[in-house]
């Protein structure tokens, strides 16, 4: 009987900590929305341009940025306040690149992904299955060497 009265403390127990947490994170999450907490970057399109190098146009606090996003780095390309006219589009915005040295710098950036692509990988030995486990034949072998080294 005590065994019982125990299981049903427990279990009422938890019910009250589960309901609590459920309880505080919609109060919580609520209260995040109604401050108005919401992301201020947006990205508003994304366009690829080879296997690792990207523009993406970005809108961040009423200003839209056009990066050059690749492996290595993300470098401003154009930038433009929205204030003005917020119709534009991604194709207007990668036509507006104005700045020769960002896009000599982007195009070496991305000269250097595609490289990097077509350059083959350097191949590694695959280890043995049981390498570095107990089961493996060189673990014993290591460890016999040690023991005898030890005495």
């Amino acid at each position: 009987m005590d065994t019982l009265i125990v299981a049903v403390r427990v279990v009422l127990s938890l019910g009250v900590v589960l309901a609590l947490l459920w309880y505080l994170q919609r109060r919580l999450s609520r209260g995040a929305r109604a401050l108005g907490n919401a992301n201020p970057v947006t990205v508003v399109g994304r366009q690829p341009i080879g296997q690792k190098a990207s523009v993406v146009v970005v809108e961040v606090d009423g200003t839209r940025l056009v990066l050059g996003v690749t492996e290595q780095a993300v470098t401003v390309l154009h930038e433009k306040s929205l204030a003005a006219d917020s119709s534009s589009t991604l194709d207007e915005a990668v036509a507006a690149l104005g700045r020769p040295a960002a896009s000599a710098s982007f195009a070496r950036s991305l000269a250097a992904a595609e490289a990097d692509d077509a350059a083959p990988a350097p191949t590694q030995p695959r280890p043995a299955p049981l390498a570095g486990s107990i089961l493996s034949p060189s673990t014993w072998r290591q460890t016999a060497a040690l023991l005898r080294q030890g005495r």
